[in-house]
Formats: structure tokens, C-alpha cells, sequence
């Protein structure tokens, strides 16, 4: 099955909520492009820039365009409270 949507996911190592939508990512075998906001002062720039504020995770979903642009569908704030939206958009 092709992937609808290119999935970026704004992370730090010490949430928890992060690490569990990792995990459940990893289970499912659902490709994604792990932004660790701690490693590089820029990722955090570009989440805030993204969704208004600092907080992972951040569920960024792109759709692919011409010539390898990408223009955002989606960004969700949060993976425990928001899983049954987040699952409408990896199916």
C-alpha cells in the first residue's frame, strides 16, 4: 500500500508521549522522518514556525508535490489524545 502522506514528527527524547508515538509508529511499520527538536536549535524554530508553539510531539503530514515540494495537510499537537485522528491519516 503506497503512503498517502509524507510524515514528520517533531520530538524530544525526555517526553514520553513522544517515545510512545514512536513505538506505535515502529509497530505498525509507518515510515516517518524523526525531528528531534533537542539535537538542532533550528528543528525547534521550524516546529514553532509549524504549529505556534514548542510542544512534541508534533504530527507534521505533507502531501508530495512536483519537483520534491511538499505542501502541509496537517499538524497535530499530541499522540495519546489525538490517536484516532492521527490513525485517519496513516491509513
Amino acid at each position: 500500500m503506497k503512503q498517502r502522506y509524507i510524515l514528520e514528527l517533531y520530538t524530544r527524547p525526555t517526553c514520553s508521549d513522544c517515545q510512545e508515538a514512536k513505538k506505535y509508529l515502529q509497530e505498525n511499520e509507518i515510515p516517518y522522518i524523526d525531528k528531534d527538536v533537542s539535537k538542532n536549535s533550528s528543528l525547534e524554530k521550524e516546529l514553532i514556525q509549524l504549529s505556534g508553539t514548542r510542544i512534541v510531539p508534533t504530527f507534521a503530514f505533507y502531501k508530495k508535490g512536483f519537483l520534491g515540494s511538499k505542501k502541509l495537510v496537517k499538524n497535530i499537537i499530541g499522540f495519546e489524545m489525538n490517536k484516532q485522528e492521527i490513525s485517519t491519516y496513516l491509513d
